[in-house]
This record gives structure tokens, sequence and C-alpha cells, in this order.
């Protein structure tokens, strides 16, 4: 089983860390290319290798972990899937500056002083919009749904924290569980994507930003 990162910013780099320290291998890459990740990848030890986008979306189980804003660009531009997983890390929201942005007054925006704003996605689910960007993609809807600095601590309060991933392929969603449970975490199978999708996505799903520990 190979493992590929699309994307090395606050969730792509976690990620890494967290599959290090399971023990796994991995390609992480970025729109910047190899180069860029040489201190990265030097901190985090020889089983995580910098690579081209190609390249870590060519392993068998590929992360999405790139900006919403970024997502269309970035998997547009890649071939069919083929049944390979994608685990879809991504939420639609937009960032922007409070300090200096006017959307931060927007009184339509309940998160705007959080320099968030949600994206009008007309009705659908993220997953939805994703799973037409990776055609012929296995797609797991996993590590999105809290902030990205618990996946350093997998154990913690006397217990396991409680990762939720959902999908449509029953074999697809053992596989990202598996990883979960290499990681330390306690996986918790929140059903098809219609309907874990949008419990666990932020910024508005019921289950976003909840952090469950199973003691």
């Amino acid at each position: 089983m190979s493992i590929g990162i699309i994307g090395s910013g606050a969730l792509g780099a976690s990620f890494a860390r967290l599959v290090a320290k399971a023990g796994l291998s991995a390609v992480i890459s970025n729109s910047r290319g190899p180069a860029s990740l040489a201190e990265l990848v030097q901190e985090l030890g020889p089983s995580i290798q910098a690579g081209t986008v190609a390249q870590a979306a060519s392993a068998d189980i590929v992360l999405v972990a790139v900006r919403w804003v970024d997502a269309a660009k970035v998997l547009g531009s890649l071939p069919a899937w083929q049944g390979r997983i994608v685990i879809d890390g991504t939420n639609p929201v937009e960032f922007f500056d409070p300090a200096t942005s006017p959307e931060a007054n927007d009184p339509t925006n309940p998160l705007a002083a959080y320099g968030i704003k949600p994206v009008d996605l007309g009705g659908k689910h993220s997953s939805q919009i994703i799973a037409q960007l990776v055609p012929g993609a296995r797609l797991v809807k996993a590590f999105n749904h809290n902030d990205v600095n618990v996946l350093k601590e997998p154990h913690t309060a006397g217990g396991k924290r409680v990762l939720f991933y959902s999908g449509d392929d029953v074999a697809a969603k053992a596989e990202v569980r598996a990883i979960m449970e290499a990681a330390g975490f306690l996986p918790i199978d929140l059903g098809p994507l219609e309907v874990g999708g949008p419990l666990a996505s932020l910024p508005f799903g019921p289950l976003s930003t909840h952090n469950f520990v199973s003691i």
C-alpha cells in the first residue's frame, strides 16, 4: 500500500507526521515542487519523501489536502484514478485576513471575525463536488472535521481521540480506517458520503469541530 499527499499546508504536513509516526511511508507534494519540501522531509525522516503532485497522485491511497479554492485546478490536471482511493480532507471554506479584509465586517457571515468564509455549494455537500474532480476514484471523507493540531495527539485524556470518516466503498473505508488505527486514533464510520459528508464537514456540519475522546 502506497500513500500520497497532495498539499503540504497544515493538514498535509500533519498527516505526513502521523503517517511517519505510525511507521508508514508516503510521498508528499505541493504546487511549489519537491525542493520546497526539503526541510519537512528531513524533519520527518526517510519514510516520507518529497515528490511532484503527479507522483503523489499515483499512490494507492491519496490524501487531498489543498485549499478549497485550489481543488478544481489541482485535481483537474490529473488523469482518471482507476479505482484508487482518494481521501477528501477538504472543507468548503475560504480564508482571509480579518485584520485587513472588509469581509471581516460582513454581517451575514457568522465566521467573519475568524477570517473564514463559507462557500456556497448550491445545496450540494463538498464531497459531491470533489467526487466530480476525481473520476474513477473510491472517495472517503476523512481528516477534515477538526483542527489539524489534534492529529499530533491521538492519545489524550487517558483515551483515544476519535476521527470520523465516511464513504460509499466498504473496502476503501477499511483501508483508511487502518491508517487511523495504525496512528493510534479511534475511527468512527459515519456511513455513506451522502450522510457522513455533511455531518463532519466544516464549517457547519453538526459533528465538525467536536473533539471526542474514547476513554
